[in-house]
């Protein structure tokens, strides 16, 4: 089994919009874009030998309000630049119910099945309350990016970070060599 690192997408690896401080995933290929550390960040990642796996929601699809189609092409577009294994989204609305959509682990869980990933030597990387909770119920190490949205801070991640460069440099420091699972600190 490996470690990986999942990554939530909007916020994470590109620009979300923002809105009365709250944040929105773009919803046409012409409005994603990649926060510039994107790229030399995850390359440190996985040149440490990590998996990374990115999981998202996206509920616009399943609202009717973003085009699968233009939600695919941006996740090609990503997986196109960035040293993914694999982007596994959920498309259900809020109110679906469904086990993959954060906080719910399932995106993990099934990921962690796909490719031998051992979720304790693993970490979850998120913008968001449901990242971090997602992460947690599946028995990640977890690391919150805090962008500063108008919204509820998640309850005990393991490291409270600014970006993403930050949180590949906690991941790094601590588990350069050691997958023994330590807590992030």
């Amino acid at each position: 089994m490996r470690p990986a690192v999942f990554l939530d997408r909007d916020g994470v690896l590109n620009l979300s919009e923002l809105r009365a401080g709250k944040p929105y995933a773009p919803r046409r290929c012409a409005d994603f874009q990649l926060y510039p550390e994107a790229l030399p960040a995850l390359r440190r990642l996985s040149d440490a030998g990590f998996l990374l796996i990115v999981v998202t929601n996206q509920p616009d699809i399943g609202n009717n309000l973003a085009d699968p189609a233009e939600v695919a092409a941006m996740n090609a577009q990503l997986a196109a630049v960035l040293p993914v294994a694999e982007v596994v989204m959920c498309p259900h609305s809020q109110s679906a119910g469904c086990a993959c959509r954060k906080p719910r682990p399932g995106m993990l869980l099934d990921a962690a099945l796909r490719h031998d990933i051992d979720l304790t030597a693993s970490v979850m990387v998120g913008d968001r309350a449901g990242d971090v909770a997602a992460g947690q119920a599946a028995g990640c190490r977890t690391i919150w990016i805090d962008r500063g949205y108008a919204e509820p801070a998640p309850s005990n991640p393991d490291r409270i970070v600014a970006s993403l460069s930050t949180a590949v440099d906690a991941i790094l420091a601590n588990f350069r060599n050691d997958v023994s699972g330590d807590d992030i600190q």
